[in-house]
């Protein structure tokens, strides 16, 4: 899990994406809390304070990003469907292709695959 959490290609499943958003919204707060913090340290007005915060969570953004379009992945859409509204919903609870499909290969299975390879090499 968390295999190349900033990569955009490849798929994962509805567990680390959900993680990922819990992930996200914790690093929102943090965000929020080291700008708030930074701005009564520096004492710097409100449009400063807003750069300090999203210089904190432009790679909170990015992380979420990468993990919304792999999961647009592993449900055989392009990663451009993260962009519609409300669509991380459905990302969170739609099962994704059971097979392999033009992105990689199921990400239930991989730990399967390998175990299986595994056994076959013993013998």
């Amino acid at each position: 899990m968390f295999k190349n959490p900033f990569s955009f290609s490849g798929r994962i499943r509805r567990t680390e994406f959900g993680l990922s958003v819990l992930l996200c919204v914790l690093g929102y707060f943090l965000c929020y809390l080291l700008s708030s913090i930074s701005a009564a340290i520096l004492q710097i007005q409100l449009g400063s304070y807003s750069f300090v915060f999203w210089l904190f969570f432009l790679p909170v953004l990015y992380f979420i990003t990468a993990q919304g379009v792999k999961r647009c992945h592993d449900m055989g859409h392009s990663g451009w469907y993260h962009l519609i509204p409300f669509y991380c919903f459905r990302q969170l609870f739609k099962e994704g292709d059971s097979c392999i499909n033009k992105f990689g290969t199921n990400p239930k299975e991989l730990g399967n695959f390998e175990t299986l390879t595994r056994l076959e090499n013993t013998h």
